[in-house]
C-alpha cells in the first residue's frame, strides 16, 4: 500500500472547517420541518415544498455561479458562502424570538442556503485540487466522507434530544454557528492560493454559463457517470419522505425506532469510507466504479418488503446499511475520476453544473414520487423507484481511460503544454486509484 502521503497544514484547516459544519448540519437535521410545523402550522404538502422548492430555486440562483467562480480565488468564495449561510440561518431564531417567523422566511432561507452550498461545493472541490498532492487526494476525500457519516450517526439523535429539551430553534442556532466557525477555520489557512486561470475573453458570459454542461456531455465517460449519479441520487432521495410516512404513519413505528433505523446504518459509511482507498488500490478504479456503482442500486428494492415490528426494523437497517456501505466506497473513487478527468480551467463550471442538476433532479423526483405515492400507495412507489434503480448500472461507463480526440475548439482553448491546466480528456488509468483526484460534493 505504501506510505500514507502528508496532506499538509492547509488541508488540516480545511478538514477542521468541514468537520465543524458537518456536525452542525447533523445536529440541525430535520429542524426546519419541526419549526415549520410548530410555528407556522405547515402541513405535509408545505413541508415537502420547503425541501423541494428550496432545492430547485437554490439551483436556479446558482446557474451563473459556475463561470463566475472559475476565474476567481476559491478560498474567499468559500468563506463568503459560509458567512452567508450563517447570516441566513441566524435570521430564523431571531425572527422566532421576535414572534415574526413565517413560512415564507423559511423558504427564503432554504433557497439561499441551497445556492450557497452549490457555490461552496464547486469552490472547495477546485481548491482541494490545489492544496493536496495527487497521491493524497483519495485519502483526503475519504476523510471527508468518514466525517460526513460520523456526523450523520451522532448529529440527528443528539439534535432531536436538544430540540425536545431546549426548543425547536436550538439546533438551528448551533448549525448557524458551525458555519461561522468554518469560515474562521478557512480564514486561518496561511498557504497562498494558486492564482485562478485568467479569463481569455469577457464576451462569452452566456456561453460560459452552459460550459459545464457542454463539457460533461462532450466527455464520453463523464457523461455516463453524470446521468447515472443524478438518477441514482434523485431516486434514493425521492423515496426518503415516502419511507418516513410508511414507517411512522402506516406501520406505526415509534419515533425512537425510526431514528435508530437510519442512524445505525450510517456506520456503514464510516466503514466504506475507510475501505475505499484500499479497495481501489487492490481492485482498480474501473472495478470499483462498476461493481459498487451497481451494488448501491440493488439495495433500495428491499424496502418494499418492510413490515411492522422488529422484522421490519431489521429489514430497513440491513437495506440502508448495504446501500450506504456501497455508496461510501463508490463516492470517493467516482469523485477522484471526475476531477482528474476535468481540465483545470473547467473545474468550477463542471462541479457547479453537476450540483445544480443533482439538486434540481432530486427536487423534481421528490415531488413526483410524493404525488405517485398519493395515487398508488407508498409501497408501490417504493417498488417503482427500486425497479428503476436496477436499470441505472447500464448507464455506468463500460471502460475507463479510453482517449477521446479533442475538437479544434478544445485544442485552441487549452493553455500551452506543461501547465497544470493541460489534461487529456479521458486520460489513461494511473497505476494506483489513490492517485485520482477526488472532490467533495457535500
Amino acid at each position: 500500500m505504501g506510505r500514507r502521503p502528508k496532506l499538509g497544514e492547509a488541508f488540516g484547516w480545511l478538514w477542521a472547517a468541514y468537520a465543524v459544519s458537518a456536525y452542525g448540519t447533523g445536529l440541525g437535521f430535520g429542524a426546519f420541518s419541526v419549526v415549520a410545523i410548530t410555528t407556522s402550522g405547515a402541513g405535509s404538502a408545505e413541508v415537502a415544498a420547503l425541501s423541494s422548492a428550496g432545492l430547485a430555486m437554490g439551483a436556479l440562483l446558482a446557474i451563473p455561479l459556475g463561470p463566475w467562480l472559475e476565474f476567481r480565488a476559491k478560498r474567499p468564495v468559500m468563506i463568503a458562502t459560509d458567512v452567508v449561510r450563517f447570516a441566513a440561518l441566524a435570521s430564523i431564531p431571531l425572527a422566532y424570538w421576535l414572534g415574526v417567523l413565517s413560512f415564507a422566511q423559511l423558504l427564503l432561507v432554504t433557497t439561499v442556503t441551497a445556492a450557497a452550498k452549490i457555490a461552496f461545493t464547486a469552490a472547495s472541490g477546485a481548491y482541494l485540487r490545489t492544496i493536496v498532492p495527487a497521491d493524497g487526494l483519495l485519502v483526503a476525500t475519504s476523510r471527508f466522507e468518514s466525517t460526513t457519516w460520523s456526523a450523520t450517526v451522532i448529529g440527528p439523535p443528539v439534535g432531536g434530544a436538544a430540540i425536545g429539551l431546549l426548543g425547536p430553534v436550538t439546533t438551528i442556532v448551533i448549525d448557524a454557528t458551525s458555519y461561522l466557525l468554518s469560515a474562521l477555520g478557512l480564514a486561518a489557512i496561511r498557504q497562498p492560493e494558486q492564482p485562478p486561470t485568467p479569463r481569455e475573453t469577457s464576451t462569452r458570459r452566456w456561453s460560459d454559463i452552459a460550459e459545464g454542461w457542454r463539457y460533461i456531455i462532450a466527455h464520453r465517460t463523464l457523461r455516463r457517470l453524470f446521468f447515472n449519479t443524478v438518477l441514482v441520487n434523485g431516486l434514493i432521495m425521492a423515496t426518503e419522505p415516502i419511507l418516513s410516512v410508511m414507517m411512522l404513519s402506516h406501520l406505526r413505528f415509534p419515533v425512537w425506532q425510526y431514528g435508530l433505523a437510519f442512524a445505525v446504518p450510517c456506520v456503514g459509511g464510516l466503514i466504506g469510507s475507510r475501505l475505499a482507498r484500499h479497495v481501489a488500490a487492490r481492485c482498480g478504479e474501473r472495478t470499483v466504479l462498476r461493481v459498487f456503482g451497481t451494488l448501491r442500486a440493488c439495495w433500495p428494492l428491499g424496502l418494499v418488503s418492510i413490515q411492522p415490528g422488529v422484522a421490519g426494523l431489521v429489514i430497513v437497517m440491513a437495506t440502508e446499511f448495504g446501500l450506504i456501505l456501497c455508496a461510501s466506497i463508490f463516492n470517493p473513487v467516482f469523485a477522484a475520476y471526475r476531477l482528474n478527468n476535468t481540465d483545470a480551467d473547467r473545474h468550477a463550471r463542471v462541479l457547479t453544473a453537476w450540483s445544480i442538476t443533482t439538486s434540481t433532479g432530486t427536487a423534481v423526483l421528490t415531488v413526483s414520487w410524493g404525488l405517485l405515492a398519493e395515487f398508488t400507495g407508498p409501497r408501490a412507489a417504493l417498488a417503482l423507484a427500486g425497479i428503476l434503480l436496477l436499470g441505472t448500472p447500464f448507464l455506468l461507463p463500460r471502460m475507463l481511460g479510453t482517449p477521446e480526440p479533442a475538437s479544434p475548439r478544445d485544442l485552441a482553448s487549452r493553455p500551452p503544454a506543461g501547465t497544470d491546466a493541460v489534461r487529456h480528456r479521458d486520460s489513461g488509468p494511473l497505476s494506483l486509484a489513490a492517485e485520482r483526484v477526488p472532490n467533495q460534493t457535500r
